[in-house]
């Protein structure tokens, strides 16, 4: 899959793209998890999430934020990573403008920059979040949540994901339960079926 450079508010922002094989392929962004605990676009997790748009037809771009590998700038505290996720779905759907749906997917630090892209851009129609960091990320933000998707944690996810959404005077659904669907591609694949 071809490697493509866009170019961010703080330069260039290196990325991996694949594109769907119909003229309206739906279109998917993947985030990564933190930067400052060696995230990046290339995490087993990310692939996993990409591949698994990949195989349904989706047009599909990951990317590294700013300061991660290839990608210049320095981290700049989710403020600038959502600016860089702006300017990938910018990409992606200038790429593919008669894209038939758009879902956002990350994993840890990307579940929480692809949630607060979702609730700037009105367009997104699903997202997966999978380990959203509820113990480090305030999102109350997402009262209500504007598109259905999905939300995958662990067991004590769970209950750390609960003791916070009750310290915060919020409400959160969550679903729980035991999800390893990425241990295989076999796996990620049946999580949408």
């Amino acid at each position: 899959m071809p490697e493509v450079i866009l170019a961010g508010a703080a330069g260039r922002i290196e990325a991996r793209y694949s594109a769907g094989k119909t003229e309206n392929a739906p279109i998917a962004l993947i985030l990564h998890p933190h930067p400052k605990a060696g995230g990046h676009m290339n995490n087993p997790v990310t692939v996993q999430l990409f591949h698994l748009f990949m195989t349904r037809g989706f047009s599909v771009l990951r990317f590294n934020f700013r300061g991660v590998q290839k990608s210049q700038g320095e981290f700049d505290s989710g403020i600038g990573e959502l600016a860089d996720a702006a300017t990938a779905l910018d990409w992606l759907q200038a790429k593919n403008p008669t894209a038939s749906q758009f879902w956002v997917a990350g994993y840890d630090f990307g579940a929480y920059i692809g949630m607060q892209l979702l609730m700037r851009r009105p367009e997104t129609d699903g997202f997966i979040s999978v380990s959203p960091p509820t113990n480090a990320y305030d999102f109350s933000f997402l009262a209500p949540c504007p598109a259905s998707g999905m939300f995958l944690h662990g067991g004590n996810d769970f209950d750390r994901a609960d003791r916070r959404s009750r310290s915060r005077r919020h409400q959160a659904a969550f679903a729980k339960g035991h999800c390893d669907c990425f241990r295989s591609r076999a796996g990620s694949q049946s999580l949408l079926e």
